[in-house]
């Protein structure tokens, strides 16, 4: 037989093949780094966009938050203007109330009766004065309980005041504001049922 040394081929074709391995590795190396830049840059381009609507989105809140707080403060000086009118508009409905009252006061005193003061809290009236007698006191009384702007007066203390008589008292009462009825409540229901 023959002797063929076939191990200098057998090298150049390992060779060969190790030259086409790095190759190849080489080129899978190459692949991979650009797929993982081209990633990295699409993910980070995500990002970015993702931030520049995050931004945006903040702004718009941030400009909604001033509208609303504009808003807020418009409703509270609407409000403060509505309770200013209710305050007004009562004042104004009560004007009338006010001199009816004063002129009541004076209907009702009969003669020999003084009044030293009038104080109202609210609805109550409170009369500091001097009688005659008790029987003047009494006929006050009647007169503001008869009265249709007042009720329910109640006599707190009688003392004697023998500076303007033998008979003569101070007294001090009250009694209650209160609106006279309209002619169709003071006839009741229509029909004359009860």
């Amino acid at each position: 037989m023959a002797n063929i040394n076939l191990r200098p081929w057998r090298e150049e074709l390992r060779e060969e093949k190790k030259n086409q391995f790095l190759a190849v590795l080489f080129g899978v190396v190459i692949l991979a780094a650009g797929v993982v830049f081209l990633g990295d840059r699409m993910i980070n381009g995500s990002i970015d966009d993702q931030n520049r609507r995050n931004n945006f989105i903040k702004g718009e809140i941030a400009k909604l938050d001033k509208q609303i707080a504009e808003i807020k403060d418009l409703r509270s000086r609407r409000e403060q203007l509505l309770a200013r009118m209710r305050v007004i508009q009562a004042l104004q409905g009560n004007r009338p109330i006010i001199v009816r009252l004063f002129d009541e006061v004076v209907r009702t005193l009969p003669g020999g009766v003084y009044y030293k003061s009038l104080r109202r809290n609210g609805d109550v009236l409170s009369i500091v004065g001097t009688a005659e007698s008790n029987t003047k006191v009494s006929s006050l009384m009647r007169k503001l309980d008869a009265s249709d702007w007042f009720d329910k007066p109640s006599l707190s203390g009688v003392k004697a005041n023998p500076q303007f008589g033998d008979q003569a008292n101070d007294f001090t009462l009250t009694v209650k504001r209160v609106s006279p009825k309209s002619e169709e409540e003071k006839e009741g229901p229509v029909g004359g049922a009860k």
